[in-house]
This record gives structure tokens, C-alpha cells and sequence, in this order.
């Protein structure tokens, strides 16, 4: 049997796996590679650097610089879009016939002026991008960055129903599916759950003695969400609350210290991290977005006791049933008030294994795999 090529080209350069976007697109890799297709790998960076690591899983990877400020900026085109423009990688992928993968709608500048009709184009959906940007826009406070983001939600909405029909399309997220059928009337999209670092459940039974919160800090909706747990749900909860993740703001340090009973972690190291998760009696992992996988939301599952969100932060996971879901501030202290009483037992852990159904790199690779020709 001949071997199988694959282009793909990513929004970044996916090494380090340290957020969302860039682990489904490596551990992605990881898995084509075990399953023997022939990786040419194409990275976006705006100062990641190279990765040797990549070479292990591809036959090629090349690097194209994004273009910053003004120079991606466009009144038609989402910024996300045109700071990823390259002749050169239209060049590189010219070279042969091989299908190719788009990581995100980030990367489809081509797809979208037709230069790339005669070959079998995957796009890779990571978010319904205008509703993602169109939150960031509720959540922030600087006006300057609101009217970016409302900006980009706007052209981002014509541009996405602009190539729903362009291809096959992958969403990671049923919500994401529906939602491209219903708006944009994609024809061709399907559910592919995101690609993990986790394999198996290593949930500890037993009791933790506080609950999470963990994420990256700076995105300003996940800021929002801290603030508001803050401020609704642990004001008069006497149960320590910990918030872990990447570069807290002044605010978020202001806002802790008000309560006696919350602590801050910033920067943990990926192993602080996982010991954090480990070790909670309750993951508290609420979204006020709905599109897309929140992967903190897997991680908490596959190393974590429980687990309680709101429907925004499961919907269209395929997790929903191993969460706890509140929405109200009222129905989270109540959820947090029983699951901080109730021991994480061995039935809770055979039920978690189900999530294996979903979130098997192994079998979503075989999958991808069936549908390049």
C-alpha cells in the first residue's frame, strides 16, 4: 500500500501543547504519525519558536512568520485571516497533489480565494470564531478592544457562511455543527472530538479539600467568569475556592484578596497544575461561552473528582452526563455544598470511563483518516 500524505496547516506552532488550539492540532499529529500518514506540517508563529520535537511526527515542518498590526489588518478580511497570508506556503503546498488539513479558520486565506479548488481541503473548525470574538467583546472593558473584537465577530460571520460550503468541515463540538447547519447551511460538517494528552481516567477516589479553578487568566472571558464566582457563589461559601492559570490581571489579585477563603496560583507549572486538579474535591469550571471544547473541562474530568459547570461550558462536548450543571448562583452553592460532602467513589470512576467513547485519539485519527482520499 502506497503511503498516505497529509498537509497540515496550523494557526501556530503546536509545541509546547499549552493551550487549547495548539494541543488538539499536536496531539492530532501524534496520532495521524502512530497510525503511519505522512505528516508535511505548516506553522503560523508570532514568536513561538521552532520546535525539534515536530520533527519526530512529520516528514517536513516549515514556519511562516504572521504578519502583525497594520500589515494583517483589513476592512474585508478577519484579522485572524489576513496576519496568516503567505505566498510561500501557497508555493509549498503547490508542490504535490496531497489532501490538505486547515487548522481553523485562521488558516483558509487560500481556501477562500479559490487557489486551492483542485485539492481535498479539510478545515479544522476550533470555535464558531465570530460568536467567540463576539463574547470577548461583552466581557471587555477597554473600549479600543472592544471595537476590535466586534469588528472581527462581524467580518468573521460573512466570512465563515462565506466558506461553510468550501469543503469538509470538522467541528469540535456538536453545538458548533448544528449551529453552521442552521446559520450558514454547511452541508458537509462533522463532529470530531478534540485531540488529548489524556488516555486514561486517573480520577482519585476519596475527598479533596477545596474546589478549582483552573485556566489561562488572561483571556478576559475566563477573568469574568473568576470575578464572578468571586462575587456571586464564594462571597459567603465557608469552602476554600483555589483559582489557578497563566498571568492573573491587578484585578484578580484585588479581587482575592477581599475573601479569606480564596487563594491564587499563578503560573503554575503544568505539574502544579495537574497535582491541583488531582487533589480538589470540586473542578468549577462555568463558561460563558458556548461554542467550542473548553479542554480544562477534559482535563478536570480525566484527572479530577467532580466536575460542575452550566450548560454553555458542556454543550456539545459529548461530556455532559459526567458533569454536575447549575446555572444560577444559588444552584452552584447548593451543588457545591452537596458535592464537597459526597465522596468521589469507585462508581463515579467506572461511569467516567464512558468518556473514552468520545476522547480516544486513536479511533478520532482512524476517523479523520477514512475521510482523506
Amino acid at each position: 500500500m502506497p503511503d498516505k500524505h497529509l498537509h497540515i496547516v496550523s494557526l501556530d506552532v503546536p509545541f509546547p501543547a499549552d493551550y487549547g488550539g495548539v494541543i488538539d492540532v499536536f496531539y492530532k499529529i501524534k496520532a495521524l504519525h502512530q497510525l503511519g500518514i505522512k505528516i508535511h506540517l505548516h506553522c503560523f508563529t508570532k514568536g513561538r519558536k521552532p520546535a525539534e520535537e515536530l520533527n519526530k511526527y512529520c516528514v517536513e515542518v516549515n514556519y511562516y512568520q504572521r504578519k502583525e498590526n497594520l500589515k494583517g489588518f483589513s476592512l474585508l478580511l478577519p484579522y485572524i485571516v489576513g496576519s496568516r497570508k503567505s505566498d510561500k506556503l501557497l508555493a509549498n503546498l503547490q508542490k504535490d497533489n496531497y489532501p490538505i488539513l486547515l487548522e481553523g479558520i485562521h488558516c483558509t486565506y487560500h481556501l477562500q480565494l479559490d487557489k486551492l479548488k483542485d485539492r481535498q481541503v479539510i478545515v479544522r473548525l476550533h470555535n464558531v470564531e465570530f460568536k467567540y470574538y463576539h463574547n470577548l467583546a461583552k466581557n471587555e472593558r477597554s473600549p479600543f478592544k472592544r471595537f476590535y473584537f466586534l469588528h472581527e465577530s462581524k467580518l468573521l460571520k460573512l466570512y465563515e457562511k462565506k466558506l461553510a460550503n468550501s469543503g469538509l468541515i470538522t467541528a469540535i463540538s456538536k453545538q458548533d455543527v448544528e449551529l453552521y447547519q442552521q446559520l450558514f447551511d454547511a452541508k458537509q460538517i462533522h463532529f470530531l472530538p478534540a485531540f488529548i494528552p489524556y488516555t486514561t481516567i486517573t480520577s482519585k477516589k476519596g475527598m479533596g479539600e477545596y474546589c478549582l479553578y483552573q485556566g489561562n487568566l488572561s483571556i478576559n472571558e475566563n477573568e469574568e467568569v473568576v470575578i464572578w464566582l468571586l462575587e456571586n457563589v464564594f462571597n459567603d461559601l465557608p469552602i476554600p475556592f483555589v483559582i489557578a492559570g497563566a498571568n492573573p490581571s491587578n484585578k484578580l489579585y484585588l479581587a482575592v484578596e477581599k475573601y479569606k477563603n480564596v487563594s491564587l496560583v499563578p503560573n503554575p507549572s503544568d505539574a502544579k497544575m495537574q497535582e491541583l486538579i488531582a487533589d480538589a474535591q470540586v473542578n468549577v469550571l462555568p463558561s460563558f461561552n458556548r461554542t467550542g471544547v473548553k479542554l480544562k473541562l477534559l482535563n478536570a474530568l480525566f484527572n479530577g473528582r467532580h466536575c460542575l459547570s452550566n450548560k454553555a461550558g458542556v454543550i456539545g462536548s459529548g461530556v455532559e452526563h459526567f458533569c454536575t450543571i447549575a446555572e444560577t448562583a444559588d444552584d452552584f452553592k447548593a451543588c457545591i455544598n452537596g458535592l464537597f460532602q459526597h465522596d468521589f467513589a469507585h462508581l463515579e470512576l467506572q461511569q467516567r470511563q464512558n468518556i473514552l467513547k468520545y476522547y480516544n485519539n486513536e479511533l478520532n485519527a482512524q476517523q479523520l483518516i477514512s475521510w482523506i482520499h
